[in-house]
């Protein structure tokens, strides 16, 4: 009687505290590529749990049918040969989760690696994000504008990061649209992403690069299109122009709020020219594009000088 109150006074508490949590957020997905994650990631979990579920059951069943009898001293077992059954069940079974999993693992690899799924034809919003000692760096290359430690994105769009280090390597990551890429100096890693509803996103380097590593975060906010083309306006007629000696001191060891700027870095400072897409891609490719975004935005801002 007391041992059943005791487990049932564990299981009240257990389920007291366990109410109160958060969801985590790689398991509160606002995106299509962190929503596949964590189909993945539950798919894994309920896999396991099968298993660590049938693997208690056996011991078990194992200790209560093998415990000690009362036999007596000189009593000897039987002589039992191995059985192949068996034998193969526990060869075979891991060898097929193995496989299922492996099988599941690249499937989705593809997936994620590629432009989201159900966005169609939708041009992405390219933007160049760098990592500095410990801060992030986000360029607009079509809207000609720059962001530290925030970032402001479109929903229902697709997005396409571009992301490279000013400093020791670090790893892009918002939980909630997508899992985590590397940032490094000597080439461009390529994350594509989307956010599905308007939100509040936590964004971070997963990468530990110094004693400034706890603090190198960013704050995501997703709104809809009409909303992020207000705010690009916005920031054109109030924002500072970024100079090449205001993102020296930008790219200082130490940490900032949040700032804005008209233009980019990318004009006087190009990323660097390795690309890595993971699906396959150029650099020739890359830096063509990178021309075309250059290009795009001076005739943009041509155009804005001509009919001011």
């Amino acid at each position: 009687m007391k041992m059943k109150r005791a487990f049932l006074s564990v299981i009240f508490v257990l389920a007291t505290v366990l109410a109160g949590c958060e969801p985590l957020m790689v398991l509160d997905p606002k995106g299509p590529q962190a929503e596949r994650q964590a189909h993945d990631i539950m798919l894994s979990i309920g896999l396991m749990s099968i298993i660590v579920i049938v693997v208690f059951a056996l011991l078990a069943f194992m200790l209560i049918k093998y415990r000690a009898s009362k036999q007596s001293k000189d009593y000897e077992p039987p002589h039992i040969e191995g059985n192949i059954i068996v034998e193969a069940i526990c060869v075979g079974i891991p060898i097929l989760i193995v496989i299922f999993l492996s099988i599941v693992s690249v499937k989705s690899n593809y997936i994620v690696e590629a432009k989201p799924e159900g966005y169609g034809d939708k041009e992405p919003l390219v933007v160049y994000a760098s990592s500095s000692n410990w801060k992030w760096h986000f360029s607009y290359p079509e809207e000609n504008i720059e962001t530290v430690n925030y970032l402001y994105i479109p929903t229902d769009r697709p997005l396409e990061f571009r992301l490279y280090s000013y400093g020791p390597i670090t790893s892009f990551w918002i939980p909630q649209l997508g899992g985590q890429k590397y940032a490094m100096s000597d080439m461009i890693t390529t994350l594509h992403l989307a956010a599905d509803s308007p939100g509040e996103f936590m964004g971070r380097n997963a990468n530990f690069s110094g004693k400034g590593f706890a603090e190198n975060t960013f704050e995501v906010t997703a709104m809809p299109q009409a909303k992020f083309d207000e705010w690009v306006d916005e920031v054109k007629e109030t924002a500072k122009p970024l100079t090449e000696e205001k993102f020296d001191e930008l790219l200082e060891p130490g940490h900032l709020g949040r700032s804005t700027y008209t233009g980019t870095h990318l004009k006087f400072l190009p990323p660097p020219e390795g690309h890595h897409h993971g699906s396959g891609n150029s650099d020739e490719h890359s830096e063509d594009e990178h021309a075309e975004h250059q290009q795009s935005s001076e005739s943009h801002k041509g155009s804005e000088h001509h009919s001011h």
